[in-house]
């Protein structure tokens, strides 16, 4: 059984930084793809950032309205993936959703190889 727990959300002002965590248990992060995906109200669930495994090392992958801002990162040790967000905009708010996928499944960047899916983490940036 794969579950995947985020943490990390709240509520900040324009400008702050907040870094989401995801636990994983029942798949090892550093074999499988390990995406980011939020949702905003009304919205379709999109594409934030993504890391997986290659045979030269990490490759991470980011949206253009998140790159520079935020950085993935994994914790082999403790199976837990990291989304740091800095220089929060309003725009970013939104539930925050941690997925894995098997490697060579598809496109990262949407949401059909990505088989299990945290419950997700409310992220609310003032303006």
């Amino acid at each position: 059984q794969v579950q995947l727990v985020e943490s990390g959300g709240g509520l900040v002002q324009a400008g702050d930084s907040l870094r989401l965590s995801c636990a994983a248990s029942g798949r090892t992060v550093s074999s499988y793809v390990m995406g980011w995906f939020r949702q905003a109200p009304g919205k379709e669930r999109e594409f934030v950032a993504a890391i997986s495994r290659t045979y030269i090392g990490d490759s991470t992958y980011y949206a253009d309205s998140v790159k520079g801002r935020f950085t993935i990162s994994r914790d082999n040790a403790k199976n837990t993936v990291y989304l740091q967000m800095n220089s929060l905009k309003p725009e970013d708010t939104a539930v925050y959703y941690c997925a894995t996928a098997p490697r060579g499944s598809g496109s990262y960047y949407s949401t059909g190889p990505y088989d299990y899916w945290g419950q997700g983490t409310q992220v609310t940036v003032s303006s």
